[in-house]
């Protein structure tokens, strides 16, 4: 298959290995993952076979040594492997992104040798699935310094109790990248990071979460009474949880910018396949100039993401090993800021070509929109992202 985004992304210019790993990624989400959506969408319905299926295809730890099981690829590839996935099914492309991006990855570069020896191989098999625990029901925005569960050392493990919301991949997570404080009197400052087994005695999924969209990856609320987590599943150094969750957050930014890069790309080429084919007056509606001015402003809005995008990427992946991405940090947050109203804005004029198709809950375009709107408010709010852009400007 060679639709049109694959072609543009070839055109601006990725190497012949980057375009080789979006156009595999691409052909294998269409042919695996694409027929899957209807049924994920209507049911909330999770297919358990998905991540064994993108470990035997070597699509999971793309950025992991290969003697812990990972394809030992950079940040770029990543990108690359979520944006092809999310063209064809945005929900999976979530759940994937969660695994990876805000679980696995941190555990790779936070965590012990002994700890990544003993999780990242099944992560990246997909015999493991991760999830980040780190929003709670009072603290959203204000994950660090709202945060109430709490760590307590016993001997030779520490005592969690606590609830986390809105928790991507929670119902069928076996590894929590779970934060919590440990020293309570010094607020953001005494928060600590464990990696924690969903089978801990003390950890329950109390509710799996109904949602507008997105709705095949799976979100709960976690609760933990008394969970005991041995000590060695700290990640990092204790009461330094701030120093985990700030190595990557910038990188979180930016994967999730492929993954709305490949959502809009998909909403152009619905819009232009029904602008083709939809008649009306005796004539397809893509020869009248006023849909044809909103498909020419969806593609401009398109190819700015993509360049913004894959700059940003590569910039991040471009830094030494171990380097702080500190100096991308104002970056990461425009661009993950420009692609959440960019996808807002293509998705609307995607669904004003469409029309009252469009507005038909079972059909793809209306899934988009649906999906659209978890990018102003998840991962960082639009105001929070604007408001780290400020400070990094006006000091």
């Amino acid at each position: 298959m060679n639709h049109p985004s694959t072609t543009a992304a070839g055109a601006f210019g990725l190497d012949e290995d980057r375009r080789e790993i979006l156009e595999q990624v691409d052909r294998f989400a269409h042919n695996e993952l694409h027929g899957l959506q209807q049924r994920m969408d209507d049911e909330e319905w999770w297919p358990e076979r998905t991540f064994p299926l993108f470990g035997e295809h070597g699509y999971l730890g793309v950025t992991v040594p290969p003697e812990l099981g990972g394809a030992g690829l950079d940040f770029f590839a990543s990108g690359l492997v979520v944006q092809a996935v999310a063209r064809w099914n945005p929900a999976i492309a979530l759940s994937i992104f969660a695994h990876e991006n805000l679980c696995l990855n941190n555990i790779l570069a936070n965590g012990s040798d002994e700890l990544c020896a003993r999780y990242l191989p099944g992560m990246c098999e997909g015999r493991l699935v991760g999830a980040l625990g780190l929003t709670e029901p009072g603290a959203g925005s204000d994950a660090l310094g709202g945060m109430r569960t709490t760590a307590r050392r016993d001997g030779d493990h520490y005592v969690l109790d606590g609830t986390k919301l809105f928790i991507t991949n929670g119902p069928i997570a076996d590894i929590v990248l779970l934060y919590a404080k440990t020293d309570p009197d010094r607020g953001p400052h005494g928060i600590s990071a464990f990696a924690v087994e969903t089978s801990t005695p003390g950890f329950q999924v109390s509710q799996k979460l109904v949602k507008m969209g997105l709705r095949g990856s799976q979100t709960a609320e976690l609760v933990l009474e008394d969970c005991h987590v041995p000590a060695e599943n700290l990640v990092g150094e204790e009461n330094r949880g701030v120093a985990v969750v700030m190595s990557g957050l910038d990188v979180e930014r930016v994967g999730l910018s492929f993954l709305i890069l490949g959502m809009a790309e998909r909403a152009l080429e619905l819009t232009v396949e029904y602008a083709r084919s939809r008649q009306q007056f005796g004539r397809a509606i893509g020869e009248f100039q006023l849909v044809q001015a909103m498909v020419a402003d969806m593609y401009a809005q398109l190819e700015a993401l993509r360049s913004f995008t894959y700059h940003v990427g590569a910039e991040i992946t471009a830094l030494p090993h171990g380097a702080s991405h500190r100096q991308v940090a104002k970056r990461a947050a425009a661009v993950v800021l420009q692609a959440g109203r960019t996808f807002t804005s293509i998705a609307d004029k995607a669904l004003q070509v469409h029309g009252g198709s469009g507005y038909i809950w079972e059909t793809e375009i209306n899934r988009l929109y649906r999906a659209g709107k978890l990018w102003e408010i998840g991962a960082g709010t639009t105001e929070i992202r604007q408001l780290i852009i400020a400070r990094e400007l006006l000091g």
